[in-house]
């Protein structure tokens, strides 16, 4: 058994020690890695937290915020699906209301790619704009973050922010546009995120672009916006907040990550495990395991929605300062490398395998694995989500949790396995191929 605990232990300081390299969640703005000798751990983490607002029906002040920052030329983003719905009109409506003049840009592309997020760049350089605004979910954050940091630097190649080892991984430095994200799916978090993710369709890999100068200004968390979810979107989007939770509680403490940077400036986002990122993670935990299966059957429930929407938002500042792991290191080979899977409920002309089900669907593997370090944790994991742990053993907190977590998916109804969106035993090795990169951001 010890030597299945440093194992995982060895695994999960190699990934923490990738910091803020994780192409989905990153934050870091530091190029050159540290690198790591024996004995050199941390001492101290710190908490970036961005600023939220909170408030059934708070979309409405948006048109002041503008007024207040001084805008003259707002840029709008959203999709096309969304550009109809109520949450994109909430914000019309202010808009108008206060008299703030804007253009919109509804062609966002759901789970984004190079060239998406390079369509969205041109429409902002050419447009001029002094201030931004997203409604959607992650994939319209995120572009908007992309398309306000390149039209602030319209001198810049696309790859000099993307992160090394695709592009330069160049530090920013540029000033960037006030930039308001309202999001209307309970999940990603990224209204809280400095980072921008997309599919790199050359290299058929996820990668991203990652800074704390490309957090937006202010997010604006109405729980109006979640109504109009329908079932899989928000059972997806949910899952991404599970995984938020669980992998941050049991990443490895911060005190166990190496190296200690010689300067403050290098300390990553991801620091491991600590006390502050705890309460968020477990707070997030509890909402999931009493509001999640709520959310998804009854579109109706305010009380379920509204709470999953501060779920996404608290998992967000816990991963965002501990760091996740294994589910999403694992899951990018999974929605890059699909096939012809079209989920239920996604109005896309083109395959995904939505983020939230390609992280959820390695969980119970993952979290029987990762046990071996902190069984403690695992097992109060599996409490929170309902198991009854008064007569379990401490060498067994792995397969409690993974079946706990089997149990909740299949009430849920997830699509069972890999082989369920499309993957076979002949797609193991390419699967593999894909996860590979990803580790190699932790080599230098």
């Amino acid at each position: 058994m010890a030597a299945g605990r440093e194992r995982a232990a060895r695994l999960l300081r190699q990934l923490q020690r990738a910091a803020c390299r994780c192409p989905s969640h990153c934050h870091t703005y530091s190029r050159v890695p540290e690198h790591a000798t024996l004995g050199n751990t941390d001492y101290a983490f710190e908490m970036a937290v961005s600023n939220i607002r909170y408030g059934e029906g708070v979309t409405k002040e948006i048109g002041m915020d503008l007024k207040n920052l001084g805008a003259q030329r707002v840029c709008l983003m959203t999709d096309k699906n969304l550009s109809q719905l109520p949450p994109v009109n909430a914000v019309l409506n202010s808009l108008a209301k206060y008299g703030v003049n804007f253009q919109m840009y509804d062609e966002v592309r759901v789970e984004p790619t190079d060239q998406s997020f390079l369509h969205a760049i041109e429409f902002a350089k050419k447009g001029e704009f002094d201030a931004y605004v997203a409604v959607g979910g992650g994939s319209v954050i995120d572009t908007c973050k992309a398309a306000n940091l390149y039209a602030s630097s319209p001198t810049s190649d696309f790859l000099d922010y993307v992160n090394a080892p695709i592009g330069k991984g160049k530090p920013v430095t540029v000033p960037l546009k006030p930039h308001i994200a309202v999001p209307t799916t309970a999940g990603t978090g990224s209204e809280t995120t400095g980072v921008a993710i997309f599919d790199f369709k050359e290299l058929k890999v996820k990668t991203g672009i990652a800074s704390r100068a490309i957090k937006p200004t202010l997010g604006i968390i109405d729980p109006l916006h979640t109504l109009s979810m329908p079932e899989r979107i928000v059972a997806n989007s949910g899952f991404d907040v599970l995984c938020h939770a669980l992998e941050s509680y049991t990443a490895l403490p911060y005190k166990m990550r190496s190296p200690c940077p010689s300067n403050p400036i290098n300390r990553p986002a991801y620091q491991g495990s600590n006390p502050i990122s705890d309460i968020w993670a477990l707070h997030a935990l509890r909402i999931v395991a009493k509001y999640l299966k709520r959310a998804i059957r009854n579109p109706e429930d305010r009380e379920a929605r509204a709470n999953m929407h501060l779920a996404s938002a608290f998992a967000g500042i816990g991963f965002g300062n501990a760091g996740v792991h294994l589910c999403h290191g694992m899951s990018y080979p999974i929605s890059g490398l699909v096939k012809t899977y079209k989920p239920k409920d996604y109005n896309v002309d083109h395959s995904l395998v939505p983020h939230g089900l390609s992280v959820v669907l390695t969980s119970p593997a993952v979290f029987a694995f990762t046990a071996q370090v902190h069984p403690e944790r695992h097992l109060e994991a599996a409490e929170i989500l309902g198991a009854d742990i008064r007569t379990a053993r401490i060498k067994d907190a792995g397969f409690i949790l993974a079946d706990t977590l089997r149990k909740f998916l299949f009430d849920l109804n997830v699509d069972d396995g890999l082989a369920a969106i499309g993957y076979s035993k002949a797609d193991i090795p390419a699967l593999v191929k894909g996860t590979l990169p990803q580790m190699a951001f932790l080599f230098h």
